[in-house]
């Protein structure tokens, strides 16, 4: 579990707008996890595929005014959060320092324009996924036998999503987001010892 935060970065084509003054909007995300680790000295080697749930975060910015239009408002949320990673790190003592790079998924839905002067409101396609890379870096402490916590931070830079309002807001006005998401998370693992060989961090 951990927090996580949003970058939205939304222009419009028109009137080159920006619209990421009210992102960074911070959720609360919570999950799980599976992996595998291979040690070979003090170089662990692994895999990790892991899915958050994020509460409802409700990204969106304060509204820009625009002339003879109204003020406009861009929202959006993200439902869950999957990342798929390699891993690799040093390991001293029983403390692991890793860094990891893959790639993310996001289950986001309700991309929505809304004139908030008129009270119209416009919303794209619901459960639009999206997807993207991942880097991160973290610290594990084998705390007790078959047991580790950890703390990581994690980047997923995702792709762009348009949505074009059909006249009602602006005319033919097309809105672009460049979405990225922060998090940190913590976590408690249980090791099977399926590792080959052993983990011995």
């Amino acid at each position: 579990m951990g927090g996580a935060w949003v970058q939205g970065n939304v222009t419009d084509n028109l009137g080159a707008l920006n619209f990421s003054n009210g992102s960074n909007n911070g959720a609360v995300i919570g999950g799980g996890q599976l992996g595998f680790n291979y040690q070979i000295n003090n170089i662990v080697l692994g895999g990790e595929w892991d899915f958050d749930w994020v509460v409802n975060n409700n990204n969106a910015n304060n509204g820009i005014p625009v002339p003879s239009v109204g003020s406009i408002q861009v929202s959006a949320n993200d439902n869950w959060i999957s990342t798929f990673a390699a891993r690799f790190g040093v390991a001293f003592d029983r403390w692991l320092i890793y860094g990891k790079a893959g790639a993310g998924w996001v289950g986001a839905n309700n991309f929505t324009v809304t004139n908030l002067t008129t009270g119209i409101s416009v919303s794209g396609s619901n459960n639009n996924g999206n997807s993207g890379w991942l880097v991160g870096a973290g610290v594990e402490w084998a705390f007790a036998s078959n047991w580790s916590a950890k703390i990581e931070y994690d980047y997923l830079g995702l792709n762009s999503r348009t949505f074009t309002s059909p006249g009602l807001i602006l005319p033919s006005d097309t809105f672009t987001t460049y979405p990225s998401i922060q998090m940190v998370k913590f976590g408690i693992n249980y090791r099977f010892g399926l590792d080959i060989p052993p983990i011995r961090y």
